[in-house]
């Protein structure tokens, strides 16, 4: 150990006690920094294998993308897994399954495996006019008339019509909306030259004497009022008086389709895609009619329509992302640029994601468009490694051998991003483990997780293995883009100017003229000559700041790597820009950080105005945190202008007076003909608009002078024999179970259903969701067993929680992980800071995004967990290199941990937040949630690492003077070791006290 310390430091030290949990995590650093620099070797030594290896793999593991599937149900990935909805869906489907109901189905009530549902507007007048309602009957009977033919050629074909595939009523005829028999009465009343049957809203009595509930068919209704004038209509209950309307701006009509077998359901998918066909021939044939289709299959297509559209601008992002890289990784020292390693570096990351991919198609699982954000996650976390290598490696010693330089790198950089890669996977795997109750989330996060591993193992492999042939190129003096030697200084002179400028470089012989072995600026004189050394014994009163070797610092103070400025705290320590003596060789970020940047964010004058730019931003977090919403809402998913969102709008805008039709079911046998029953049933549906087989039949009996509370066998013959058998009441039979007690004896009534209608505003869904948890409340203290269902209480139930439990896990997964590092690891102090830093990054991010109009839906949520491993990784560098240092001032160890850190975190924000442009303009909802929420993550992020954490560690702790002994106590003593160089560039090393 003290050889290898020996050999890449060139200095020992006097070791001094330290409490124990300092030795454990020295003991635990040093073996895994020469863990991690043996490693490297073997890399370095073996480049060609650890390059080719992971190209071979990705090529084959491509190869299996004929097994590419997409995910079919939508439902499971977007509604919570568990959830007590899902478990009421279910008995209710075994109650009341939708072919049991023979007379009328409600579309947001009952929705089969197939339909098709279409929305007609009018641009003027009203859809009951009669030049409207003639075009909509007769679009309804060309949808009805409308055949597919399955297959499509062949002798075997067969043609299917809409009365072949609906769903049949007890006289075996489809059942139709009830809009459509009253529509069709009005007609036939205009043509008989009969005075037109009265419309009433939200309930209309029909022909036959039905009552019919019509609100969710006919929509932005005007009614006449009760003295005859026009205002909004008022729904009524039934048994009082509806309103009538005066003109409907919108018209509701659905299709149901049975899909019985592998066979009907191909043919029910035909016949959906061709009735999207007959509505765009029709609507082109009616400009004066806006039609607004929606099938079953609308909702899967739209959402996975958004991978389809982002293909090109991710490829752009790529592009954008390269050029950038490029630029980022180039210097004007033509041999010391390393322009390919950009380019190879996302080669990295698309390799890796190949290979992700690949694993994912073997092992049989599906894609869907939430894992649009996967590349991203690849990309922040693979740039980082990549730049923070380059940066590591240009600190290092150019006069080693490329297997010493690039185990340096390794020593230096690998600890730090092996740790981020475990904060990567510790958010991600907790998020995709059974806790979880989102599919969409889980399966996003079990898909990051893989291919971030699949990264870190290809940037040990791959990516250093490039590292290792540029580092060839650079020992050969070789072009760093054209590969190409590059002329000696005396040769280059009688060359034009333009290829002076191309092939600019510094040799070797000019930095030992100039610059003193090692690094070291101090103001003492040198032989110029190779071949002399030169011995000096420094004595300190307190520790150095800078080291003579800039890799690898430890935890208490001492930095033990190659090639550096070494800079004493004495009156002769000149500034970085003074002692450069080859400014124009410095990479220009690297400049700007270290001349201006640096010094500007550390005056005491600007500090005041960071700390209250940080209160500005803590104060909008917190005005936008306490406004956040859930985004339950499965169209705010999908493509805009497609089928599922211009008929959400349309449903929005023209029927969002009243909600979907709600279930009330009572499951267990009840006691309906005792008085306090019914009066329980009645003040709970009491309020709504009802279609109540009970009431009816109450307000039935009492018309007949009967008495509604009846022995058992009265109350039950009566409703059988005779409630049931009116033509008006009919249809509630397919609202009632009975079940048989014994022979001679009348049947109980087993279970029944209540249909109900509330009143809403603009925020229906948030009323939805009160309603439900008032109705549930209510059903855990009622003497009557009773539920309640609607399909859209699948994505409401428990949905806040079912979204923001993963975020939480998390959150508190990285902070116990870092909390359990601090014990062993790194410093407590950068696990506070850290800690701080991710909670801080993430509450801005939840802030920011909400007052950017962007809720909390899964891929909002799926953000926010990648945003955990994205600010670790820009701002973690930086923190362990501040804590690292020992003596000098905090400003001073700022600025320098700005300049190794700081600058790789800059160019990995900047190739970042470029690669985001392009998605941004992709016309999709889950897009533009996916483009705001990682360009606040982006923005957050560049603010702690560049301007918060600089401004305040410079008076926050950890504190830089512990260790400090004035007086003899403290001094220690220095050994230097010196390279003797010559024309073979090292020779020999000698070692003086």
């Amino acid at each position: 150990m003290l050889g290898s310390a020996l050999g890449h430091s060139g200095r020992w030290e006097r070791l001094e006690p330290r409490p124990r949990s300092r030795m454990l995590r020295q003991v635990l650093h040093a073996g895994l920094r020469t863990s991690f620099h043996a490693l490297g070797r073997f890399v370095a030594s073996h480049p060609v294998f650890f390059s080719s290896a992971p190209v071979l793999l990705s090529i084959l593991l491509g190869a299996s993308f004929s097994r590419y599937r997409v995910e079919e149900d939508v439902e499971s990935l977007l509604a919570p897994k568990h959830s007590l909805a899902k478990i009421e869906g279910n008995l209710v489907d075994s109650l009341f399954p939708v072919n049991r109901s023979k007379h009328a189905l409600y579309s947001d009530l009952q929705t089969p495996g197939r339909y098709g549902r279409v929305i007609v507007t009018t641009q003027k007048g009203s859809v009951l006019d009669p030049v409207h309602l003639d075009d909509i009957l007769k679009l309804h009977r060309l949808i009805y008339q409308m055949q597919v033919t399955v297959p499509a050629t062949g002798f075997n074909s067969f043609n299917y019509s809409f009365s072949y595939l609906c769903l049949p009523d007890d006289k075996n005829v489809c059942i139709i909306d009830d809009i459509i028999r009253a529509m069709e009465e009005i007609q036939s009343a205009r043509a008989a030259n009969r005075s037109v049957p009265v419309l009433r809203y939200p309930i209309t009595q029909l022909a036959d004497g039905r009552q019919a509930y019509i609100g969710h068919q006919l929509g932005g209704v005007q009614g006449w009022g009760p003295s005859g004038g026009g205002g909004a209509a008022r729904g009524l209950g039934i048994g009082a008086r509806s309103e009538g309307v005066r003109s409907a701006r919108a018209l509701q009509l659905t299709y149901y389709l049975q899909a019985r077998g592998d066979l009907m359901d191909r043919v029910a998918g035909q016949w959906e895609k061709a009735f999207c066909t007959e509505l765009q021939h029709f609507a082109a044939l009616h400009p004066k009619l806006g039609l607004y289709p929606a099938t079953s299959s609308s909702l899967r297509t739209d959402f996975q329509f958004s991978s389809v559209l982002a293909r090109r601008p991710l490829l752009a992002s790529l592009g954008v992302c390269g050029v950038l890289a490029v630029l980022c990784c180039s210097m004007r020292d033509c041999v010391r640029s390393k322009p390919w390693l950009g380019l190879l570096a996302l080669l990295s990351i698309t390799l890796s994601g190949l290979t992700a991919a690949g694993i994912l198609n073997l092992t049989g699982a599906t894609y869907n468009s939430t894992y649009l954000g996967i590349p991203f996650v690849m990309l922040g976390h693979g740039l980082f490694g990549s730049f923070e290598m380059l940066s590591s490696w240009r600190r290092t010693r150019e006069d080693q051998h490329v297997k010493e330089r690039v185990a340096s790198v390794f020593e230096d950089v690998m600890l730090r991003f092996s740790g981020s890669t475990m904060l990567h996977l510790m958010t991600l795997g907790l998020a995709a483990s059974p806790l979880t109750n989102m599919e969409a989330v889980r399966l996003f996060c079990r898909t990051a997780a893989l291919a971030v591993t699949i990264s870190y193992v290809y940037t040990l492999s791959f990516y250093s293995s490039c590292l290792v042939f540029t580092g060839y190129l650079e020992t050969g003096y070789r072009h760093g883009c054209f590969c190409r030697r590059v002329p000696k200084p005396e040769r280059l002179d009688s060359k034009p100017a333009w290829y002076r400028c191309l092939m600019y470089t510094r040799y070797q012989d000019e930095t030992q003229t100039t610059n003193p072995p090692h690094g070291v600026t101090h103001g003492h004189t040198h032989s110029s000559n190779p071949n002399l050394t030169h011995t000096h014994v420094h004595t300190h009163p307190h520790p150095h700041p800078h080291p003579h070797t800039v890799n690898n610092p430890n935890s208490h103070g001492h930095s033990h790597v190659a090639n550096s400025t070494h800079e004493h705290p004495h009156p002769h320590t000149h500034s970085s820009a003074s002692t450069d003596p080859h400014p124009q060789d410095s990479h220009l970020l690297l400049g700007c950080v270290r001349r201006c940047y640096g010094d500007w964010i550390t005056n005491t004058y600007v500090k005041p105005f960071v700390v209250l730019l940080y209160l500005v931003y803590i104060s909008f977090g917190l005005m936008g945190f306490l406004q956040v919403s859930q985004g339950s809402d499965p169209s705010a998913l999908v493509a805009m202008d497609t089928k599922t969102v211009l008929y959400t709008r349309a449903q929005q805008r023209y029927f969002s007076s009243y909600s979907p039709v709600i279930g009330f079911y009572i499951y267990e046998s009840a006691p309906y003909w005792n008085a306090s029953v019914q009066r329980d049933l009645l003040e709970y549906t009491k309020g709504f608009q009802r279609i109540s087989w009970l009431e009816a039949y109450l307000n039935y009996l009492s018309d007949r002078n009967q008495s509604t509370s009846q022995p058992r066998e009265n109350f039950t013959r009566t409703l059988r024999h005779f409630f049931l058998h009116e033509p008006q009441f009919a249809h509630f039979a397919d609202d009632i179970i009975f079940a048989e007690r014994g022979q001679g004896e009348e049947p109980d009534v087993a279970a029944s259903r209540i249909f109900l209608v509330a009143k809403t505003t603009e925020n229906k869904r948030e009323e939805m969701s009160v309603l439900l948890d008032t109705l549930r409340r209510l059903s855990l203290t009622s003497r009557v067993r009773f539920l309640i269902f609607n399909p859209s209480f699948v994505y409401l139930d428990r949905y806040a929680a079912a979204v923001s439990s993963p975020l939480r896990h998390s959150l508190l997964a990285v902070l116990f992980l870092l909390g359990l590092s601090s014990l062993a690891v790194v410093e407590p102090l950068v696990s506070v800071w850290l800690g701080l830093t991710l909670l801080s990054v993430q509450f801005g991010v939840l802030g920011f995004m909400t007052l950017w109009g962007v809720e909390l839906d899964c891929m909002s949520v799926l953000c926010l967990i990648s945003a955990l491993g994205y600010s670790a990784d820009c701002s973690g560098p930086l923190l362990c290199g501040f804590a690292s240092g020992r003596g000098e001032s905090r400003t001073r160890w700022v600025r320098v941990a700005l300049e190794r850190h700081g600058v790789p975190s800059l160019q990995t924000l900047i190739c970042y937040s470029a690669a985001l442009v392009p998605v941004g303009s992709v016309r999709s909802n889950l897009t533009h949630t996916l483009f705001r929420c990682l360009t606040l993550t982006a923005g957050c992020s560049a603010l702690h690492t560049l301007a918060f954490l600089p401004t305040l560690l410079t008076f926050l702790p950890p504190s830089k003077s512990r260790g400090h002994r004035p007086g003899g106590e403290g001094q220690r003593q220095e050994v230097e070791c010196v390279e003797m160089n010559d024309s073979t560039r090292v020779v020999d090393q000698i070692t003086t006290v």
